[in-house]
């Protein structure tokens, strides 16, 4: 395994490859990397010729400077645990090597990037479209892998795709859960135990949901699922939204999309930690 950390180099390696005609996949991470991350390595070795998996916390996508200063970072940890994975190079760049200017690109995609993570975080996704698009221009994958914890994310990173027309395929992967049933997140390392644990109402909540709309209306599953979070000292929801599982925006009955998806934020414990969650009811 290749650790790289500059554009140039990581040309050459992967120049190399395409030039035999193989097929690269791209994880692109901010590190502190868990199972969920493991998944998607994972998918990428099984379906790729050579795995890159990128490792760099971006600045730009973090509209709190507190967040971003408190954002876990364990390079030679994930470093040990991409190796046994069989990932073939990972690019660990600095800042000053991905942003060596100000990057003044505007990213809009509305309504996919201004509801929800757009509403509340202002400048986050234009900040992931800019990281995103900067590591497919280096890297040219052939696939690109995107956890689907981070829902909204991939609806937005698929909207970038088709408007610079990049010849990849974007390939979601299921979120993966502790056996208790938390998502997986860098963010969880940040949790004390007892807040780990009052956690876990997040996904019990949406787990008791999906049976609870089969006797009730998507308001009342709505006020169910943020009623009962926010019952829980040390729970705070910041929002929930029922969307349609295409467009994300809010369906205000059952029948109303084909699909439907739970969007939820909450605050934990006292710092607090921002954890997101997701459950498809349909």
């Amino acid at each position: 395994m290749q650790i790289i950390d500059t554009k140039k180099e990581l040309k050459v390696v992967l120049d190399a490859a395409r030039a035999e005609g193989k097929t690269i996949g791209l994880v692109p991470t901010m590190g502190a990397l868990h199972e969920g991350h493991a998944s998607l390595v994972s998918r990428s070795v099984k379906e790729c010729d050579l795995t890159v998996v990128s490792v760099f916390v971006n600045p730009t996508q973090f509209n709190d400077k507190t967040d971003l200063e408190n954002y876990p970072r364990t390079l030679d940890a994930d470093c040990a645990l991409l190796r046994e994975l069989g990932t073939d190079v990972v690019f660990a760049p600095s800042v000053s090597e991905m942003y060596p200017e100000e990057d003044t690109r505007i990213f809009s995609y509305p309504p996919t990037d201004t509801v929800m993570e757009g509403a509340f975080r202002p400048g986050h996704f234009n900040g992931v479209c800019q990281i995103v698009s900067k590591l497919f221009y280096a890297v040219e994958p052939t696939r690109a892998y995107f956890g689907e914890k981070d829902f909204q994310q991939v609806a937005v990173i698929k909207a970038m795709v088709r408007d610079l027309k990049l010849n990849l395929e974007i390939c979601p992967c299921p979120i993966v859960r502790e056996k208790d049933g938390l998502a997986l997140s860098s963010r969880n390392t940040l949790l004390t135990d007892s807040e780990r644990k009052i956690a876990l109402n997040i996904s019990k909540y949406l787990f008791e949901s999906k049976d609870f709309m089969k006797t009730h209306s998507l308001a009342e599953t709505k006020d169910f699922v943020i009623s009962n979070i926010n019952a829980v000292e040390g729970l705070e929801v910041q929002y929930y939204d029922i969307v349609d599982g295409d467009t994300l925006q809010t369906v205000a009955n059952w029948d109303d999309s084909v699909s439907v998806v739970g969007c939820i934020t909450v605050f934990c414990g006292h710092r607090p930690v921002r954890l997101i969650d997701n459950v498809r009811y349909k």
